[in-house]
């Protein structure tokens, strides 16, 4: 079972896109049963969401959820109120001395060498679900780093929970009070939002995995939204409405030097040659997917609620391999009529 819809009643939906995305969602592996949306924009014409299976609408999209907290540390650092090179201990000095040797900048490319915490399993046998003031207890509870700071790429996501904790405290005010009048509401994305509970999921929302620990941590999770909310991010990201794009896309670095495939939050790869940006997510009952590609000015979303993490994938793949291809072609009619 597949519905169609576009962003716009204004202008037709592009039936073509909508079936490739159809036949993509069918060879990825989604079939009875499955439950998946795909949300895709190609040049000027509006997004298409196709869904497979019984529609959605509000779901978690676990660690797609980075890249928003970064743009909200991004937006403290462009007005000068954060230092990407102040000390983790500055923001949060109850954590153990080795804080003093991490920086802004560690944790937003994951190479602050932290342990991790809040670790699913370890939380599903101990019935607790994941907060950021239980990971920001754990990481009380270790001696040491994994690795000195700024040596190695290790992700982890601790370290954008401590983020959100950051943001709080230069800003003075809760960390989804923060994203929502900075972000969600200036971009008119209504139905998205931090979660922190204390019941597992907002009201009137898909429910994640029942009987699984609850994400309710902030900064590497906590972001519930809809895969219309998520193509608005897109096209905010490319149009740089928040005057963080360039910061957003900026890949790392060691300290030493190497660059690394990571940005804001968000991954800064290349395929077939263009750029891409792109960032996953998975939590018990669901997975997600997030990309850009800015020479084709494209964009595409993909949420299914099942952790079948590599299927979802699959999915994106494909999404940004037809995206790209779509985009060639374009390009080839358009040398051709100049011709």
């Amino acid at each position: 079972m597949y519905s169609i819809a576009a962003d716009t009643d204004t202008l037709p939906v592009d039936r073509g896109l909508a079936q490739r995305a159809t036949a993509l969602i069918e060879s990825a592996g989604y079939g009875d049963g499955d439950r998946v949306v795909v949300g895709l924009r190609h040049g000027d014409a509006p997004a298409v969401y196709v869904s497979h299976g019984e529609p959605f609408t509000t779901a978690c999209v676990a660690s797609v959820s980075k890249q928003i907290t970064a743009a909200c540390v991004a937006l403290l650092v462009r007005q000068g109120q954060l230092d990407v090179e102040s000390a983790l201990a500055r923001w949060i000095p109850e954590l153990p001395a080795w804080a003093a040797t991490v920086r802004v900048r560690h944790l937003i490319h994951h190479t602050g060498g932290l342990p991790e915490a809040g670790e699913f399993f370890a939380l599903k046998k101990a019935g607790r679900d994941r907060t950021v003031h239980g990971m920001l207890a754990e990481l009380a509870g270790h001696e040491s780093l994994e690795s000195i700071p700024g040596t190695a790429f290790s992700y982890r996501n601790p370290g954008y929970a401590c983020l959100s904790v950051i943001v709080e405290r230069v800003a003075s005010e809760p960390f989804p009070d923060f994203a929502r009048s900075r972000l969600f509401e200036p971009l008119g994305m209504a139905a998205t939002g931090y979660w922190p509970g204390p019941e597992p999921f907002p009201p009137g929302t898909t429910p994640t995995e029942l009987g699984s620990p609850a994400p309710l941590s902030l900064g590497d999770c906590g972001v519930w939204s809809t895969a219309a909310d998520l193509m608005r991010w897109n096209e905010a990201l490319a149009a740089d409405e928040l005057g963080v794009s360039g910061l957003l896309h900026t890949a790392g670095r060691l300290d030493d030097g190497p660059p690394l495939p990571y940005g804001w939050g968000v991954d800064v790869l290349t395929r077939a040659g263009f750029p891409l940006h792109r960032h996953g997510g998975v939590w018990a009952g669901l997975s997600a997917e997030i990309a850009r590609l800015p020479a084709q000015r494209a964009a595409m979303v993909v949420i299914a609620l099942d952790h079948a993490e590599a299927r979802t994938k699959r999915l994106a793949d494909s999404v940004i391999d037809d995206l790209i291809a779509r985009g060639e072609t374009s390009a080839g009619q358009r040398r051709s009529a100049a011709t």
